[in-house]
């Protein structure tokens, strides 16, 4: 419900159409990445052109931010907790809806460029993210959750914030380039574009990015998923052969 009502709120904010609109022409310099075993991540350039009514520009420059975004999970955070001396497992928070990876550049500083509220519609920036928790009502204990999510994701390269890095030439090119982390999930990623004027967004568009495996790990990943079993007795197999193979060698070292 808070992201179909944050949806909603997000159409209504944008400009109705009409002559005096502008419009962003983006695009991206991968739209199919591939993982092999080799894939140690990509740097993805988001570039395009701000289209305004009969070639004027307005007096103030816009500003431009780009984000990143991977698929949804469903995440069960888990606290842990010291007692008598073992680590234990202890108070849990469920979100619904978390991004898998998220990425986001920007002309200038976020809270330079929004505010509040429009930053919270459109999701800019990893503290704006709507993560539908399910199992939490007290709000001190979500925002510890929330913020161990964050920093966790943080630290492994799937959240990424860039601000000031958007670079616009002559008030209509821009580029920006994030990082997609090695560590990111197959799927249909997005890339999203906004042009913000006075502190209003006033054009969006969206480009579409998919990842895949390729090769051996695609392979593997179709025989786990089409042929289950024979997948489970040849990994059993080759497990009870390396140990063999293991214990041969020692007996002769």
């Amino acid at each position: 419900m808070r992201k179909a009502a944050a949806l909603l709120l997000a159409v209504s904010a944008l400009p109705l159409g009409g002559a005096e609109a502008p419009e962003l022409v983006p695009d991206v310099s991968q739209r199919d990445v591939e993982i092999q075993y080799s894939f140690t991540g990509a740097d993805l350039l988001l570039f395009g052109a701000i289209v305004y009514p009969d070639g004027r520009r307005p007096e103030k420059p816009a500003d431009i931010v780009v984000v990143l975004k991977g698929p949804e999970q469903s995440i069960v955070m888990r606290e842990k907790q010291k007692v008598a001396g073992i680590w234990v497992n202890a108070d849990t928070a469920r979100f619904r809806s978390a991004p898998s990876f998220y990425a986001m550049a920007s002309s200038r500083p976020i809270d330079r460029i929004v505010d509040e509220r429009t930053a919270a519609i459109y999701e800019l920036g990893v503290d704006k993210l709507q993560l539908s928790p399910s199992s939490l009502n007290d709000s001190a204990e979500l925002s510890r959750f929330e913020s161990g999510l964050v920093a966790l994701r943080e630290r492994s390269g799937l959240f990424v914030e860039r601000p000031g890095t958007v670079e616009i030439s002559d008030g209509v090119l821009y580029r920006a380039r994030l990082p997609l982390s090695a560590r990111v999930i197959v799927g249909d990623y997005t890339a999203e574009t906004f042009l913000v004027q006075n502190g209003r967004v006033v054009a969006a568009a969206v480009r579409d990015i998919t990842v895949r495996k390729s090769g051996f790990e695609q392979f593997m990943a179709s025989a786990a998923e089409h042929w289950s079993f024979l997948y489970g007795l040849a990994a059993i197999a080759l497990a009870v052969g390396m140990g063999w193979a293991a214990g041969a060698i020692a007996k002769r070292i």
